[in-house]
């Protein structure tokens, strides 16, 4: 269902909401990175890399093979072959149209957005973020529906949206990440595309960060990305609890003024999904 997007590069944002990764024990793995300013996100990490070609030129970097396989699925989530704690991480994902300029990025546009899952592996000494995001088909989650921006600017249609998500273990359906408006991020609209463009173009091969336009030429530089924003809170049970098979994933982008938390948890348990101002991805655990 999400094969219209294996052409698209893909990429997700590290550390876009208070406190998520001291949740995620992941502090450690950024003590050394150094940020304008406390609140801004601590870098930016491929899932995946379309087409990617092996420069002829010096590299600093190779990405890892597994890094090419397409990860997305809208209804599945299939847990590494090995044995190691994996959590759903509730975010928002943006698909994006951008352009170049003498080889850097000059722009990147929101066009849509929607309920995602960046679904990581929980392991203490990884080496680059990635090492984490991307183990094979099925391992990432994006909802099938989508819902246009018709600006990526505070006043327009996100500014009425809130995420808020779920796990059903045992039919037993238990919030695993906060409800919380999308505001809420630590940078959006304006200021979060002129800090991914930014960070595109400079970051380098540092701590667990990778050098991106070294991996985008390599890829022929893609028009379009799935940019996933950044995890938000967990809640103590979400914190605490990590994924089984049958587990059922739901991470749900929903208008706020048109829903209440009360009728995504009805509609969840119902199965009896509304289709107007909202994106709702279920996965199930396999």
């Amino acid at each position: 269902m999400l094969e219209k997007y294996e052409n698209y590069l893909g990429l997700g944002i590290a550390g876009n909401f208070a406190l998520h990764l001291a949740q995620a024990g992941e502090l450690e793995d950024f003590k050394d990175i150094i940020t304008a300013d406390e609140a801004a996100p601590k870098g930016i990490f491929p899932f995946y890399l379309p087409s990617y070609t092996p420069s002829t030129k010096d590299t600093t970097r190779v990405p890892k093979d597994i890094l090419t396989t397409f990860p997305l699925s809208s209804n599945t989530i299939k847990l590494p072959s090995n044995n190691v704690n994996v959590q759903t991480e509730p975010e928002v994902g943006l698909i994006c149209e951008i352009s170049y300029k003498d080889g850097k990025i000059d722009c990147v546009k929101p066009t849509h957005f929607g309920a995602y899952n960046d679904c990581s592996i929980r392991v203490a000494g990884a080496q680059k973020i990635s090492d984490k995001k991307n183990w094979g088909q099925d391992s990432k989650g994006f909802a099938s529906t989508l819902i246009e921006i018709d600006s990526f600017k505070e006043g327009f249609v996100l500014d009425n949206f809130s995420i808020c998500s779920f796990l059903k273990r045992d039919n037993i359906l238990t919030a695993y990440g906060e409800n919380v408006a999308l505001h809420g991020y630590s940078y959006f609209y304006e200021k979060l595309t002129f800090w991914i463009k930014n960070q595109i173009n400079t970051q380098k091969d540092f701590g667990p960060l990778e050098p991106l336009s070294e991996y985008i030429e390599a890829c022929k530089y893609p028009s379009k990305a799935i940019i996933s924003i950044g995890a938000t809170r967990y809640t103590e049970y979400g914190e605490k609890t990590f994924l089984c098979r049958n587990d059922e994933i739901f991470v749900i982008v929903y208008n706020h003024n048109t829903y209440s938390l009360q009728d995504i948890q009805t509609s969840l348990n119902t199965q009896q999904y509304p289709r107007e101002d909202i994106s709702i991805l279920h996965q199930k655990v396999l």
